[in-house]
């Protein structure tokens, strides 16, 4: 669900952009001064867990489309919506940078999406309210499957909107709905089921890690060395190795935007912002689509038949790299916010 600057006109990617910046400037304050600093290690280590799980496209049975986990509800939940959206945050722009994974103008677009609606509208709204103050796993289960759910649709909603508010595509309002928000409901239900596991296997070894990501400054809390080391194994293990396994089918932006455009394509205008934006992107992406040559396609072979799973050094080198540096931008800001505070405070 990362959108592309091709769809989006300056004047919607600056205002995203603000709103963005906005939302980082207060989730900054709010991590300042309410953080445990037990934390701030988990905060990078879940955001290369996010980038590792974002590199993984699963395939939709019956549509000819793929989706990926968002993971922003997994982040609100274990660190709280403030923390996560600074953790989402530096996983986008990573990509967006590095990886040539979501556009520059568009950036404040996918961190909009993929941050707002689960941290501030389904966790606090339908995750929270589920859960409530004794945890149970029926309702871990049942309140992060329909958290992930509402906030994937309203994550497709919000590009639907973006897009038609730019008016350089070629896209109708109705038709584009009516395949975004099925295709995503079922992206959405995956979302559902792989962050409710994931959740559940840390309530049940390490219940108090749980509860307490709900209670902010928990002098209480126990060392999470071993969720630390198990979530880093899981994503040198998934950066290495199981995103080869990545379906090599549109997503469900992509396939939306097949089925209305003729062959694919986009229309629309294309001012001088786009060429400066592409011209910088195309410098500062050390690995576009996570390969090392823009025009490999590990996909596929000579003849262009598709090859699965598509085993290339090139995506384990971009998921190992991205996810270090994923890792060092969301522990950095934890360690830098926190130490204002603590400097301010002296």
């Amino acid at each position: 669900m990362h959108l592309a600057d091709a769809l989006l006109s300056p004047a919607v990617g600056a205002t995203m952009w603000a709103a963005t910046a906005g939302t980082i400037s207060h989730c900054s304050r709010q991590v300042k001064r309410d953080l445990d600093d037990s934390k701030v290690p988990l905060m990078g280590v879940l955001a290369a867990f996010v980038f590792a799980i974002q590199m993984i496209n699963f395939s939709i049975p019956a549509t000819g489309s793929s989706g990926h986990l968002g993971g922003g509800m997994l982040l609100a939940i274990l660190l709280g919506p403030y923390a996560a959206f600074l953790s989402i945050a530096s996983v986008l722009t990573v990509q967006a940078l590095f990886f040539a994974d979501g556009g520059l103008l568009a950036l404040g677009c996918n961190i909009f999406n993929l941050g707002v609606f689960p941290c501030f509208i389904a966790y606090p709204l339908i995750y929270q309210k589920i859960v409530g103050e004794s945890s149970s796993e029926k309702r871990l289960f049942f309140g992060a499957l329909l958290s992930c759910v509402v906030a994937l649709q309203l994550g497709a909603f919000g590009v639907v909107l973006e897009t038609v508010a730019s008016g350089i595509s070629d896209l109708p309002f109705n038709s584009f709905v009516l395949l975004m928000q099925p295709i995503h409901l079922a992206i959405g239900c995956v979302e559902g089921v792989v962050t409710a596991a994931v959740v559940l296997l840390l309530w049940r070894a390490r219940p108090e890690f749980i509860q307490d990501s709900h209670i902010e400054n928990s002098q209480n809390r126990r060392s999470g060395k071993k969720v630390l080391v198990g979530l880093l194994v899981a994503t040198l293990v998934t950066a290495g190795g199981l995103s080869w396994f990545a379906s090599p089918k549109p997503d469900g932006l992509e396939w939306a935007i097949s089925r209305i455009s003729k062959n694919g394509a986009v229309a629309g205008s294309r001012p001088e912002i786009y060429s400066l934006l592409s011209a910088f992107h195309f410098k500062s992406a050390i690995l576009p689509d996570y390969h090392f040559s823009p025009a490999e396609d590990a996909g596929s072979t000579k003849d262009g038949a598709e090859t699965w799973p598509a085993v290339d050094a090139g995506t384990t080198v971009s998921g190992l790299v991205g996810g270090v540096m994923t890792l060092g931008m969301s522990t950095l800001i934890g360690f830098f916010l926190k130490r204002r505070h603590s400097a301010g405070t002296a």
